[in-house]
């Protein structure tokens, strides 16, 4: 910020039931939509949309029509056990098929929010259940908003799932099932349709598609955007305590802009009965393309965040 210039403070706005809305002075940075009214075969589950930077530009997509079950940044998982929760049809013994397996990630209760001008956290537990209603998992959530500077902002994510289900699941992906480079899995992040054919960064340098399958600590996305013709980045950094850290990154550029740190890419994690599987990310999101030095400073913003929360 310049000399002279107010601090950015931070507000949330609780729509009971539904949603809470965090902003930074005139700004919506997200809305946390935590019981949504998504179709069943869309697996439904709680997402953040709209996203945007501090400046104000929107760097997320919801329900586009080629991938309707793609919805913002969302915690989405297309294999655990037999289950789908990600949304659409099920990849199995070679094609995706239309299953009655689509599963639901329910609210249950809101256990913290808070706002300061600094810092807002939210925290919820929810219910995951099969289509036919069976417990599969229980599972903790919480979000967390701050201020990294005037043009950037960071979300820290972290969940802990809890296996209800009686029987050991089984965490995977597409290809734990057999499809080629098709490990998408995780925190799910998809961008505006603008974004197609921006630079996917990572520590290593940037590129595009050929990138998909890397590991790395955090992976990154410079895009630009329509009528303002301006750039902003977004970096997403995989916790160093996480499950199969540094994961390998599901990331596409030439079809459509997304990022998703994927743990279940190419291995499945078995995750037994009664006990619990946790994850933890930072987002940080920047007006601006910061090209790569600039973008890897981003990651050590992300990676501040996560320390600021043991």
């Amino acid at each position: 910020m310049g000399k002279g210039e107010e601090p950015v403070t931070l507000q949330a706005t609780h729509t009971l039931g539904r949603s809470v809305a965090v902003t930074a002075g005139d700004v919506e940075l997200f809305t946390y939509t935590y019981r949504p009214d998504t179709p069943v075969l869309e697996s439904p589950k709680p997402y953040l949309h709209p996203i945007r930077t501090l400046g104000g530009a929107l760097v997320s997509l919801f329900r586009p029509h080629d991938h309707v079950w793609h919805k913002g940044i969302a915690w989405s998982l297309p294999h655990v056990g037999e289950h789908n929760f990600w949304g659409g049809p099920t990849f199995v013994e070679g094609r995706y098929v239309q299953l009655e397996n689509n599963g639901s990630a329910a609210h249950r209760e809101m256990t913290t929010l808070s706002s300061t001008p600094e810092r807002v956290e939210i925290a919820h537990t929810l219910d995951w259940s099969a289509q036919d209603g069976a417990p599969v998992i229980d599972e903790r959530r919480s979000l967390t908003t701050t201020i990294v500077d005037g043009t950037t902002w960071a979300l820290v994510f972290e969940t802990a799932m809890t296996n209800v289900s009686g029987a050991a699941l089984w965490f995977g992906s597409p290809t734990t099932k057999g499809r080629e480079n098709a490990g998408y899995g995780g925190l799910f992040w998809r961008g505006p349709r603008s974004f197609t054919g921006g630079i996917i960064q990572s520590p290593k340098g940037a590129g595009g598609d050929e990138l998909r399958g890397l590991r790395a600590e955090w992976f990154g996305f410079r895009g630009r955007h329509d009528e303002s013709g301006e750039h902003s980045t977004i970096v997403m950094v995989d916790d160093a305590a996480n499950p199969q850290h540094p994961p390998q990154w599901f990331a596409r550029s030439e079809q459509f802009a997304c990022l998703c740190p994927a743990p279940f890419f190419s291995e499945e994690i078995e995750l037994p009965d009664g006990r619990t599987l946790s994850f933890r990310y930072a987002v940080v999101i920047a007006d601006g393309d910061r090209g790569d030095d600039g973008t890897a400073r981003l990651a050590d913003h992300g990676r501040a965040a996560l320390a600021a929360r043991p």
